[in-house]
């Protein structure tokens, strides 16, 4: 996160397309233990998310800024892994603070915070459930993805891996 963008009014565009970046980065980042396989997650939450807000009429740009930043937690540091949720919703304050974009945060915020289909907590916002929604569906678009982090990543064997991904896409939608 470079000096240049501190203090700078950043247009929305700007705004989503320095996220798209940042989100590409990190991914591409040796420490990542998802490998860039969660951008390609990332990106479809993002897409899904921008079709809900287009067709159901809420605010897009919370909708497709909170998607961009929804797992920023996971990417970062696999530290946070169990609450990345919580981390994330931090992160994204910090990274919104610098590039100006205050007027939204907290809506933002709470998006990511809610965006889990395993952690059950209330979606006060349309925008919160779309959020979510938008990560559930990119689950089943990303079975690939979630091969991978089981045997791969997680190191399971077939049944635990199978049961692993199932599990995972039950808990997308409760």
């Amino acid at each position: 996160m470079g000096k240049k963008r501190k203090g700078k009014k950043i247009i929305r565009n700007d705004i989503i397309e320095y996220l798209q970046k940042e989100v590409y980065c990190r991914c591409k980042q040796p420490t990542n233990k998802f490998v860039i396989g969660c951008y390609y997650h990332i990106e479809a939450v993002v897409k899904n998310a921008e079709i809900l807000a287009g067709k159901h009429g809420t605010d897009k740009e919370v909708v497709i800024i909170a998607a961009w930043l929804h797992d920023i937690a996971l990417i970062t540091d696999y530290a946070m892994y169990e609450e990345h949720h919580k981390y994330g919703a931090d992160i994204a304050k910090e990274i919104l603070n610098e590039l100006n974009y205050d007027k939204k945060m907290a809506l933002v915020q709470k998006c990511i915070l809610n965006h889990r289909g395993s952690v059950k907590l209330k979606r006060n916002s349309i925008e919160e459930l779309y959020v979510a929604d938008a990560d559930a569906i990119s689950h089943f678009d990303s079975v690939p993805s979630l091969l991978y982090l089981a045997y791969v990543e997680k190191g399971m064997d077939i049944e635990h891996g199978v049961d692993f991904v199932r599990k995972k896409l039950e808990r997308s939608y409760y």
